[in-house]
C-alpha cells in the first residue's frame, strides 16, 4: 500500500512539492471594507467577483493550473494550420496511449464534448443513469431530451459516511431503472470519476468493472466523465486491494478499458488553461461527433483549440500520471482539509482529490437551506479573508421543472478547489485559519435571496440579497477597522504606514 502524504504520523519527514518555482504573479491585497464592496457589487455571488479582487482564488480547479516550462516550451511549436494540424496527431496519440481510446474529437472545453455526446447518443423520453448529477452534464442531457437518474451508492449522500469509494454506483439502482423503462430508453450510463458534487470522491475498479458487465448485457454503452481520472486513479491505487503496486498509468488505462469513451475538461487533470476532447471507440458515433464538431466548434483536427493548446495538453496528459505530481496534487488538498477537520469544522468526508468541501448545513444550522446557506457561507469567506471558494447546494441544483421549486440536496456544501500547481501551504494556513475564525463566529452569518435569477445554470450569473440587513457577515468587525484580518494587515508595507 502507498504511504499516505499526509499521514504525517506515520512518516517520521515531511513532504515538499515536486516542483520550484520559476515565475511569480503578485496578488492583491485588499482590506474588509473593499472586500464588503466588492461582494454586494457581485450580488453575493463569488462567480461574479473581479478575479483583481480575490486574494486566494479556490473557485475553481479548471483552467487555473499552472502549466510546467515543458508545456510553455511546446506552446512555441503549435501548428496553426486550419486542417491536419501536427499537434492534433501528438494529442491523439497521447490519448490513445495513456487513456485507450481509438476515436479523439477536440473541444474548446468539456462543455464542448458533453453537448456533442450528448445530441448524438439522447432522444426525447430517454433516461441517462449516473453517479450524482453535474452541472452542466444534466442541462445538456435534459436540452437532448433526456432525464438525469441518480444511481450513485447512498454513502455519497452523507457528508460524514468515511466509505472510501463513495463514488461507487448502486447496482440495484441501475438494474432497478433498466427494469422500470427499459434498456432502450437508456442510451447511455455517465460515471464520474472522481464524483465532483459529492466531494470529489473516487469510484472502485471492482464498482466499474460491476457496471461495465451489466450495460454490456443491456446493450447500454458506458462513458466515462474523465476530468479527473487520473485522481481517481490515484485513490485505486492508495485504497482498493491488489491495485498498491500498479503505476498511474495502470490504473487510468484499465479504467478506461471498462468504457466506450469520454468527455473531457483537459483545464482539470491536463495541466492546460483551454481546452477538452471527446474521446470514443465506436466507429460510427465518432463520425457522427466529428459532424456536429465542425458545426459547433472547429474542424475535426482542432475542434475549439488552437494548435499549440493542442501541444500543451498532450505535454500535460504525460506529465499528469507521474507519481509525484499527484501524490503532492491530492496532498494539498488533504493538508487543508485535514486542518479543518482537527479544527471541528464540517466537512466531508473522506477528503476528496480537488477540494475541500465543507458542510454548509452543518456549519450554518441556524440558516434555513432555502435561504442558501453554502452560497452566503462562500460570500462570508471571501469578505473575512478574500478567498473565493463556491457553492455547490442548492443554488446549483436549480429548480425541479415540474413543480418549480428549488431542489434541495441532502449535500449543502461550499467547495474550496484548489488548482494544480499555484499555491503554497501558506496559503492553505490562511484559508484555514479563516474558515475556522467564521466558525467560531457562524451566528454572525446571514442567509440570503434572490435578487435575480437566470433560467439555467443559474450559480453563475445569480444575485442574492441578505436576509437581514446590508451585510451577509454581521460580526464586530464591520465597525472596527482596528480589527483588521491578516490580508490587511499585509495590504500596506510596514514601511510606508502613516
Amino acid at each position: 500500500m502507498v504511504d499516505h502524504p499526509t499521514k504525517r504520523k506515520q512518516n517520521r519527514r515531511s513532504w515538499a512539492e515536486p516542483f520550484k518555482i520559476k515565475m511569480v504573479e503578485p496578488l492583491k491585497m485588499t482590506t474588509r471594507s473593499q472586500r464588503e464592496r466588492a461582494i454586494a457589487e457581485a450580488g453575493f455571488n463569488t462567480f461574479l467577483l473581479r478575479s483583481e479582487d480575490v486574494y486566494i482564488d479556490l473557485l475553481t480547479d479548471s483552467g487555473t493550473s499552472a502549466m510546467s516550462d515543458n508545456q510553455w516550451a511546446g506552446m512555441m511549436l503549435g501548428d496553426e494550420a486550419y486542417a491536419g494540424s501536427r499537434n492534433f496527431y501528438k494529442l491523439e496519440e497521447t490519448i490513445r496511449r495513456f487513456y485507450g481510446y481509438r476515436h479523439t474529437i477536440p473541444t474548446h472545453q468539456g462543455r464542448g464534448a458533453e453537448h456533442i455526446l450528448s445530441q448524438i447518443t439522447i432522444k426525447s423520453g430517454d433516461f441517462i443513469p449516473g453517479n450524482m448529477y453535474f452541472t452542466t452534464t444534466r442541462l445538456h442531457q435534459e436540452l437532448a431530451g433526456g432525464t438525469f437518474v441518480d444511481v450513485i451508492i447512498d454513502e455519497a449522500h452523507n457528508p460524514v459516511s468515511n466509505h472510501p469509494f463513495k463514488g461507487n454506483i448502486d447496482l440495484s439502482k441501475l438494474e432497478s431503472l433498466v427494469e422500470k423503462v427499459g434498456a432502450k430508453q437508456i442510451p447511455y450510463i455517465c460515471v464520474q470519476a472522481t464524483v465532483n458534487l459529492a466531494g470529489g470522491q473516487p469510484i472502485s475498479l471492482a464498482n466499474l468493472g460491476a457496471v461495465s458487465a451489466l450495460c454490456r448485457q443491456h446493450g447500454i454503452k458506458v462513458f466515462l466523465d474523465a476530468t479527473r481520472a487520473v485522481e481517481n486513479a490515484y485513490f485505486i491505487q492508495l485504497r482498493e486491494p491488489g491495485y498498491e503496486s500498479r503505476t498511474i498509468s495502470e490504473i487510468l488505462l484499465e479504467m478506461c478499458s471498462l468504457t466506450d469513451g469520454c468527455t473531457m475538461s483537459g483545464k482539470k487533470d491536463c495541466l492546460v488553461n483551454i481546452g477538452g476532447f471527446l474521446a470514443l471507440n465506436d466507429d460510427h458515433l465518432a463520425e457522427q461527433a466529428r459532424n456536429l464538431v465542425v458545426i459547433y466548434e472547429g474542424l475535426h483536427t482542432y475542434g475549439g483549440m488552437a494548435g499549440r493548446d493542442m501541444e500543451a495538453m498532450a505535454r500535460g496528459i504525460e506529465e499528469s500520471v507521474h507519481f509525484d505530481h499527484i501524490r503532492a496534487r491530492v496532498g494539498q488538498v488533504e493538508y487543508l482539509g485535514e486542518m479543518l477537520a482537527d479544527a471541528s469544522v464540517p466537512i466531508v468526508q473522506p477528503i476528496g482529490g480537488h477540494g475541500v468541501f465543507v458542510d454548509a448545513r452543518a456549519f450554518l444550522p441556524h440558516i434555513p437551506q432555502e435561504q442558501f446557506p453554502a452560497q452566503a457561507l462562500a460570500a462570508a469567506l471571501y469578505v473575512d479573508s478574500g478567498v473565493r471558494g463556491m457553492e455547490r447546494g442548492a443554488v446549483s441544483a436549480g429548480r425541479d421543472h415540474t413543480t418549480g421549486k428549488n431542489r434541495l440536496p441532502s449535500l449543502e456544501l461550499v467547495r474550496l478547489t484548489l488548482p494544480r500547481r499555484v499555491y503554497t501551504q501558506a496559503h492553505m494556513d490562511v484559508t484555514a485559519e479563516s474558515i475556522v475564525d467564521l466558525f467560531e463566529k457562524r451566528e454572525s452569518i446571514s442567509g440570503l435571496r434572490f435578487t435575480h435569477e437566470p433560467e439555467h445554470l443559474r450559480f453563475f450569473q445569480a444575485r442574492f440579497e441578505p436576509t437581514q440587513g446590508k451585510r451577509v457577515l454581521n460580526d464586530t468587525m464591520n465597525n472596527d477597522p482596528s480589527q483588521a484580518v491578516r490580508t490587511d494587515k499585509m495590504a500596506e508595507p510596514a514601511s510606508i504606514k502613516k
